[in-house]
């Protein structure tokens, strides 16, 4: 069904509706959450209550931080506090990040104090480390306990997890020493201990590390979950797929927009504001039009050979998009292999050696075509071909030798290599090829 027939159900008569309540309980949680997207104020509070109390707040953790403020909002205090008890950590603080001060007040003064508590301990964390995107909601066992001590333990907190799959082994110092997983419980012997079965070799984070590394661990390891330790090794909480996931496509976004030289914006684009999308973009323009006056400079300084050879103004143009495009290609490729964790700094001799290679190639190969073409269409001027031809392949070779070393010089900086990518490495190559082609073309026409 669609969400236009569930809107018509929505406002019809009361035999309507209660199918409606009742459809409600065969969806999931995602589909219905979808049908808030762009729905009016009143609708949305209308669908809300409409909703079975078993899976309200599991629909709420889908929905977007609009359509949560405004059920916040209509709610009474009560109604919020059942929404807030029954959301994991990690969701209820996503949901609080994107929330007016006004509404974060109200919210914390609602929920449990123990609640409060682990809420304000992840919000203390840098929006970029671990410990920002763990939960503290997972299973803990004792090394002593027996298995059927452990399913025991696991039926009667289990409901409450963010998962069950993995259970973490800790000491009464809270002391990580071990993982069981799900499956090694329901294969050991009942007389087990999980001390015997559990895993003792296992991957963790620290609560400060990079959120990106937890990403690489998770991808490495193909894992669905991974604790969380301080600097003691003590537990304080898991990381668990989903988080990563949302990590994954936030960072990717991020580099798309550094790529396409944009700041980074975390609101959607029909969601942000004209303003707001100028301010993104402006500074960049402004930067890069900066930059550009060096090709300016650099004609102006030629300005003499133009002027004797005007037909050498036609060829600008083409070298300096193929030089663009060339360090594109190759700074999209080793920012993509950096991200990915094929390409560190180490490997910069391999990877200039590679591009090298590569620019020589394809530079010989379109210097080739460029000659023969401008050979036969310039009245067989071989001068002016060999000048153009050797220019371009000088220009990709230089291209792609700059479009590799400067993402891996930024990563070395410890700035990130986004940042170099195409609108930068073009504007540089511009003022190079210039440089290169005016140059050859002085000494070989000896103007």
């Amino acid at each position: 069904m669609t969400k236009e027939e569930l809107l018509e159900l929505l406002h019809g008569n009361s035999n309507r509706i209660a199918k409606l309540h009742s459809m409600f309980t065969q969806m999931n949680a995602v589909d219905i959450a979808e049908i808030f997207v762009d729905t009016d104020r009143d609708t949305v509070i209308q669908i809300f209550r409409l909703l079975p109390k078993s899976m309200a707040a599991d629909v709420f953790s889908y929905i977007d931080p609009d359509e949560q403020q405004i059920i916040i909002e209509a709610l009474t205090d009560r109604e919020v506090s059942d929404i807030m008890n029954k959301l994991f950590v990690d969701d209820a603080v996503d949901m609080i990040e994107e929330m007016p001060a006004a509404v974060v007040n109200r919210l914390l003064q609602i929920v449990p104090d123990e609640k409060r508590k682990q809420i304000n301990q992840i919000l203390q964390y840098p929006d970029d480390s671990a410990g920002s995107i763990m939960t503290t909601e997972y299973v803990e066992l004792r090394e002593s306990a027996s298995i059927i001590e452990a399913f025991e333990h696991i039926r009667t907190i289990g409901i409450n997890k963010e998962t069950i799959y993995t259970s973490y082994v800790i000491k009464p110092n809270r002391l990580l020493v071990g993982i069981v997983s799900a499956k090694g419980l329901m294969l050991a012997e009942p007389r087990d201990t999980i001390g015997h079965i559990m895993k003792t070799n296992f991957v963790f984070v620290h609560t400060t590390d990079d959120r990106e590394i937890v990403a690489g661990l998770f991808k490495k390891y193909n894992l669905l979950s991974m604790p969380v330790v301080d600097r003691e090794q003590h537990l304080v909480g898991i990381i668990t797929v989903d988080d990563v996931m949302q990590v994954i496509e936030e960072e990717n976004t991020e580099d798309f927009e550094k790529m396409a030289a944009l700041n980074p914006s975390e609101e959607p684009y029909l969601k942000t504001s004209v303003l707001a999308l100028t301010r993104n973009r402006i500074l960049w323009l402004l930067f890069l039009m900066l930059s550009a006056t060096i090709t300016g400079g650099v004609i102006a300084n030629f300005e003499e050979a133009l002027a004797v050879l005007p037909m050498l103004v036609a060829f600008i143009p083409m070298l300096m998009d193929t030089g663009g495009n060339a360090g594109s290609q190759t700074s999209t490729l080793i920012i993509r292999g950096m991200a990915l964790g094929e390409i560190s700094f180490r490997d910069l001799a391999l990877v200039w050696w590679k591009e090298l290679r590569v620019g020589l190639l394809c530079g010989l190969g379109l210097g080739l075509i460029n000659y023969l073409r401008i050979y036969l269409m310039n009245g067989k001027n071989g001068i002016l071909s060999i000048t153009v031809s050797l220019s371009l392949l000088i220009t990709v070779v230089m291209a792609k030798t700059i479009g590799c070393i400067l993402p891996m010089a930024a990563k070395k900086l410890k700035v990130d290599p986004a940042i170099m990518a195409a609108p930068i490495i073009t504007t540089i190559v511009d003022g190079a090829s210039l440089v290169v082609y005016l140059s050859i073309a002085k000494a070989l026409f000896r103007i």
